[in-house]
């Protein structure tokens, strides 16, 4: 009967904590906010970067298959570098440009080292791909590093919640339920959050990356087939 009467005692004072999501975040240590505060963040921040990046290669995606409709149509390269330079651009445009612009600069020099020329206006290309890439890659390292290190700043949150449970524990000379849980519960909510985080940054970093290296073989495959375009026609002039 005795200890009956303890656990509902325990239960009782568990029960007057607010167990909610919010109650469990005002009721924190200040270094658990903290981690809970910098947690959310990175979540949200992720978040964006997702969606943006999603958009982004849909959009590249979408716009490379018009120019690549546009450039082997059988249409005049003149008329689609006109177009492309007034156009929206994007990584594949913006590789058609360069070699475009290389190609009309050392035309007008009257250059007669066709090999030579031929393998510029390829450095130019590789150049211009790995810069747009790089644009358009931006921010992905930040989800990679949320994936790898959230659940570890949500563990450092909850070690010291636990810690703080203890201390309780200490300075109460009680081991029940209603000193150990709401401290218990605060520190495994960091953890929640350091999951709840870094999960969807994984999966999201591990898609975006396929797609995106998908995308860079599509881009060097116009490259090569652009440059062999290039060297035919300057063997013909020559």
């Amino acid at each position: 009967m005795e200890q009956t009467e303890v656990a509902a005692a325990a239960l009782a004072g568990s029960l007057g904590h607010d167990m909610s999501v919010w109650g469990l975040f005002l009721q924190a240590d200040v270094v658990v906010k903290i981690v809970m505060i910098v947690l959310l963040l990175a979540s949200v921040w992720s978040w964006a970067i997702i969606f943006e990046k999603w958009f982004r290669l849909r959009t590249m995606q979408a716009r490379a298959d018009a120019f690549e409709e546009a450039f082997w149509s059988g249409g005049s390269l003149e008329d689609l570098f006109y177009r492309a330079e007034k156009g929206r651009h994007h990584p594949m445009s913006s590789i058609f440009t360069s070699a475009m612009r290389e190609w009309r600069r050392s035309g007008n020099r009257n250059v007669g080292d066709v090999a030579g020329l031929a393998q510029r206006i390829e450095r130019v290309m590789y150049v211009t791909l790995g810069r747009e890439m790089d644009k358009a890659e931006s921010h992905m390292t930040f989800l990679a590093s949320v994936g790898s290190t959230a659940p570890f700043i949500g563990l450092f949150g909850t070690v010291w919640g636990i810690m703080n449970s203890f201390q309780a524990i200490a300075m109460s000379k009680d081991t029940s339920l209603a000193v150990v849980a709401p401290g218990i519960a605060e520190a495994l909510f960091a953890t929640a959050l350091g999951l709840v985080a870094a999960i969807p940054a994984v999966l999201a970093y591990n898609k975006l990356s396929s797609d995106f290296g998908r995308y860079v073989t599509r881009l060097e495959a116009f490259t090569s087939e652009f440059g062999a375009i290039i060297s035919r026609q300057l063997e013909g002039e020559n």
